[in-house]
């Protein structure tokens, strides 16, 4: 988008603010049962895996299949075809398939099962996969699953958190109702809600490579959360990247950074910095680290704060889209307002009326900078989710911001 527009939309801040496993637990004889008519859990649990490969020791398929959304398996980077296969131990009926991909997911694949491990059934493919978390309604038979990778949406490898398979009986989805934010599904709803607030789109992985001045008085403003050469955060991340890769593209430019942070300045950073990061963005490291800081800085600290609050999903989201905007600090004040007006449900409080409250302050904030009086983000999305009772952040989605419809329908 041009850049006077795209200046209007991104609305970073810098800020120094800081996964429930969701599939069902198997039980310990589950391996033997004859077929999956007496298995509703989560039938791929702690099963044996094989794998074309791994990125690391430390990245095996059994990291796939241990029921937790913390560790992962990965595939080496840059090499297609890449496929993880699970024995789920005899012949089972799959009726269901879910992949929790990590950042470097697949956009083509395909979803296989065989009797005997070398014959294979598609049972799902796609070439337009998006990331996050596929829920997967399939139907077939079969000893082994195995998910095979033929193009990577990413440089890297395949990485997934998750592999669960269901048969007859957990055919639906398990109920959304009632988790966090930082489950593994609405964490990515959080992550696409804010890249429509922010870049105007709802996919969030191609904005690593961002990079501008918006004339915000905050010097560059970059990468998937806005880290911002001005304030602090964009000099821990590039600090943080160097000490994992010492020689990298960036590295060059800690000692301007370390000068005109606190500043607007550019001095030292032109003319190489913007093609710098835009070149270390292709690297996993480099991607790794952004996400790493959006979580200590922004996601993690906003998410346990709404918590101890008491509130739900939407609440957790909208302390970590007011952490995102206005920084610690700025968070911190607008809290405090919506405080002083209304009690939080962790001390007896209506959720709802904490909620508007602290929507209100948060708009009141907003209205201060020329830079955020647009308050669309919270008048027709957030504030929309609120009137609409909808305190999990459950889908279907649908919302404007400037101007622009959004949605998410799964």
């Amino acid at each position: 988008m041009p850049p006077t527009i795209n200046a209007l939309r991104r609305h970073r801040t810098a800020a120094l603010v800081a996964a429930a496993a969701t599939g069902l637990l198997l039980p310990a004889l589950s391996g033997l049962l004859p077929s999956a008519s007496a298995a509703t859990g989560n039938l791929a649990q702690g099963k044996s895996v094989t794998t074309s490969s791994n990125e690391t020791s430390s990245l095996t398929g059994t990291k796939a299949v241990d029921g937790s959304t913390t560790t992962r398996w990965a595939s080496a980077e840059g090499v297609d075809n890449q496929w993880i296969r699970i024995d789920l131990g005899a012949g089972t009926a799959v009726k269901r398939v879910v992949l929790k991909w990590e950042a470097a997911y697949a956009k083509a694949y395909r979803v296989e099962l065989s009797d005997d491990g070398s014959t294979w059934r598609q049972v799902y493919a796609t070439t337009t996969g998006d990331g996050g978390t596929d829920d997967l309604a399939v139907d077939g038979t079969g000893r082994y699953l195995r998910v095979f990778g033929t193009q990577r949406a990413t440089p890297y490898g395949y990485s997934l958190w998750e592999v669960e398979a269901y048969g007859t009986g957990s055919t639906t989805p398990p109920p959304t109702t009632g988790t966090n934010l930082d489950d593994p599904r609405k964490k990515e709803i959080a992550m696409k809600l804010v890249s429509s607030f922010e870049n105007s789109s709802l996919d969030w992985r191609a904005q690593f490579a961002y990079i501008e001045d918006i004339d915000d008085g905050r010097g560059y403003t970059a990468g998937i959360i806005g880290f911002c050469s001005g304030t602090g955060d964009m000099l821990d991340l590039v600090e943080r990247y160097t000490a994992k890769k010492p020689s990298n593209p960036l590295a060059p430019y800690l000692p301007a950074l370390r000068k005109v942070n606190g500043t607007d300045s550019h001095e030292g950073l032109d003319p190489g910095f913007t093609s710098a990061w835009r070149q270390a963005a292709q690297d996993s490291v480099f991607t790794q680290t952004q996400e790493e800081e959006r979580d200590r800085v922004y996601f993690n600290p906003a998410v346990s704060q709404a918590k101890s609050d008491g509130l739900r999903a939407l609440g957790q989201f909208a302390y970590y889209d007011a952490a995102v905007m206005h920084g610690e600090d700025g968070f911190r004040s607008i809290r405090a307002v919506a405080m002083s007006r209304a009690t939080p449900p962790s001390r007896g409080g209506n959720e709802k009326t904490y909620l508007n409250a602290f929507l209100d302050a948060r708009e009141e904030e907003m209205r201060k900078e020329e830079a955020h009086s647009d308050t669309t983000r919270v008048s027709t999305a957030q504030r929309r989710f609120l009137n609409e009772n909808n305190f999990d952040l459950n889908t279907p989605l649908y919302w404007s911001v400037y101007g622009d419809p959004f949605s998410i329908t799964s």
